[in-house]
């Protein structure tokens, strides 16, 4: 069946996390006078965090939360294990929404408004929907709607998330194609019957990554970029 929508991964795929938390962390400690902290180092623990936080919920030893709770409650512990202190809740929750200010990759915008002409776009994130929102409305991403973990109630890569946002367009999943970074993700994608395509991010976790630095199976799209997506889907 041909391809009628566009889902798409977002952290590491559409946008730049590792370089995004890093700016934010470094104005944050400028504006606050907080000295001595590896930001970087920072940003790759806070994101190590995140698989761990989600498993509680996909394992049902704790019912579904927002990935803004997760991620507080990890930014929580990173606070007091970096030796920062003296932060307000404000601090605390402005810190916490800088995954709200992420940054698209270069080509993401222009890639994403070329497939729109030919494809429904959606998000299927495990990031909430209001992060999901805020960080579109600031960078530009021209989503049709956004679906994912909140609104199937369910993370990645359990088969409800995927089917879910399927079923919320209307669409069979071999209608349905998961454009993402990640070998893994593709992989539960294409278990449920989604169509795959893998955009290569070399540089998602910084200088010497050795994941997903290509793919790993014959998906059924592979691209350099979104740009060179765009083109190998005919937009």
């Amino acid at each position: 069946m041909a391809i009628k929508a566009l889902t798409f991964d977002v952290f590491g795929t559409v946008v730049d996390w590792r370089s995004s938390i890093f700016r934010e962390g470094e104005a944050f400690g400028r504006s606050r006078g907080i000295t001595g902290v590896d930001w970087q180092q920072f940003a790759d623990r806070w994101r190590g965090m995140y698989q761990p936080a989600m498993d509680e919920v996909r394992s049902g030893r704790r019912p579904f939360v927002k990935l803004d709770l997760l991620h507080r409650e990890s930014l929580e512990k990173l606070v007091a294990e970096f030796g920062i202190k003296g932060l307000s809740e404000a601090d605390l929750d402005h810190l916490n929404r800088a995954w709200h200010r992420l940054d698209p990759w270069p080509d993401s915008v222009p890639g994403l408004e070329r497939m729109k002409r030919k494809y429904i776009l959606a998000t299927l994130s495990n990031g909430n929907v209001a992060l999901m929102v805020n960080m579109a409305k600031r960078a530009g991403l021209p989503w049709d709607t956004i679906l994912g973990a909140e609104v199937t109630r369910h993370y990645k890569p359990q088969p409800e998330c995927y089917l879910g946002t399927a079923d919320f367009l209307g669409l069979e999943p071999s209608e349905v194609a998961l454009v993402a970074a990640h070998n893994g993700d593709l992989a539960a994608a294409s278990a449920v019957g989604f169509r795959t395509c893998f955009v290569t991010r070399p540089k998602e976790h910084g200088p010497g990554q050795t994941k997903d630095v290509k793919a790993e199976r014959d998906w059924d799209f592979i691209a350099r970029d979104f740009m060179h997506l765009a083109d190998e889907l005919g937009c």
